[in-house]
């Protein structure tokens, strides 16, 4: 319910906490559930206080219950121990302080742990967060690594130490963190989201030894599994040891099965890589050494033929040909020749023969009128008519006396 109130009209702080505590006081007893970071049982005291904390948000709120509800559960109950309570919220006005005076407190077990996060991975893995196309590759030789893992822990050395005798010019960028307890997930969180603001790293490692299950809780916390979701640099995952599976495995784009096997997977050998380079740089001569004689011979091939061996050779043949056929023109024209000469010959004699200078060789002449027309018979010549006589050697006129018979 507002309460209207202005600058000159303000409420005194007693009347504020009043309100307060009378909303807190409608909203009833609650189940709550939580991580307990602190307790306190003073000796002879009738009430024991804990702080429950909620690991993912980073909030905690103070838990006050009388000896006889916490001694119910004292023998399984510790710091670090998640637990269900059944409270109602108290509001302490002198002081405007928020607290839950707890009538049950009930252990989480393993069993109800472990259906939880089959739930929590159900739900995140609709959404795609582990969807095999969100993973990123590795990069082949990574320059610095960004190392997420515990203060001086047998996984920071496992990493480290596998990681410089594989390849001794990489680089680490480590950030120590909390790996279990209650301020794990913000920790580990925050150190993820550090170095993967770095330009310079390539690839980031979460490591951390095994444990129990609740010993592994916070890397299956979703805050975390959302944050390494969203990062850019590819996230190696190398939580406890083969059989641990926390849900950072699932949205890891690789999962290492211990912070040693991180380091292999992250790392190459530098002397297999050696290795690789003389395999490859021998592949690589006797595949040139194959091609160069493999054209040598098909060089050797291609010289030995004819046509290489003695290259005039062809040329000379054709030589020989085109002479044989200029010789064989030549004849053949003669032939043509000499025969179209005696043709000319025996046609020039019969022309010579039957003509008619021939005839007027022989002592004939061809008598012509004055018109030119030739005399063949007495009867076309007229008395004293002037002809024109043609022999062999010229012409000359005559008359004609008288008629012939």
């Amino acid at each position: 319910m507002a309460v209207n109130t202005s600058a000159e009209s303000p409420l005194p702080v007693g009347e504020v906490s009043r309100l307060i505590g009378g909303w807190i006081d409608r909203l009833g007893a609650i189940w709550v559930e939580g991580q307990i970071t602190q307790l306190s049982r003073r000796p002879g005291a009738g009430v024991v206080f804990l702080t429950l904390r909620d690991p993912s948000y980073d909030i905690s709120v103070a838990v006050t219950c009388y000896r006889q509800v916490f001694d119910a559960v004292a023998d399984v109950v510790r710091e670090g121990a998640r637990v269900v309570v059944h409270a109602k919220p108290e509001w302490y006005a002198p002081r405007g302080q928020l607290s839950l005076r707890a009538a049950e407190i009930r252990p989480v077990g393993v069993g109800e742990l472990l259906a939880r996060l089959e739930q929590l991975k159900k739900s995140l893995a609709a959404e795609g967060l582990f969807a095999p196309e969100r993973k990123k590759p590795l990069p082949f030789l990574p320059q610095l690594i960004g190392l997420v893992c515990g203060r001086a822990s047998a996984a920071e050395r496992d990493v480290l130490e596998n990681a410089r005798h594989r390849w001794p010019a990489v680089r680490f960028e480590v950030r120590n963190v909390a790996v279990q307890g209650v301020h794990a997930v913000p920790q580990v969180v925050q150190a993820v989201k550090e170095l993967d603001a770095l330009e310079d790293v390539d690839v980031i490692i979460v490591a951390r030894g095994g444990g129990s299950v609740e010993d592994l809780l916070p890397f299956s916390d979703e805050q975390l599994v959302r944050a390494v979701a969203g990062c850019r640099t590819p996230v190696v995952s190398a939580i406890g040891h083969e059989p641990d599976n926390p849900l950072l495995d699932h949205v890891a784009d690789l999962r290492a099965s211990t912070p040693t096997d991180a380091a292999k997977k992250v790392v190459p050998d530098v002397g297999e890589e050696l290795q690789r380079v003389r395999e490859l740089r021998d592949r690589a001569r006797r595949c040139a050494l194959a091609f160069v004689e493999r054209e040598e011979r098909g060089l050797a091939h291609a010289l030995s033929r004819p046509c290489m061996e003695d290259p005039h050779r062809m040329v000379d043949e054709r030589a020989d040909q085109i002479s044989s056929l200029a010789d064989r023109s030549r004849r053949t024209l003669r032939h043509l020749l000499d025969r179209a000469d005696s043709e000319l010959t025996h046609t020039h004699a019969r022309v010579v023969a039957l003509s008619p200078a021939a005839t007027l060789q022989r002592g004939y002449a061809v008598l012509q009128k004055a018109d030119g027309h030739v005399v063949r018979s007495p009867d076309d010549v007229a008395a004293g008519e002037a002809l024109r006589a043609r022999v062999a050697e010229g012409a000359f006129t005559v008359r004609a006396d008288n008629q012939g018979s």
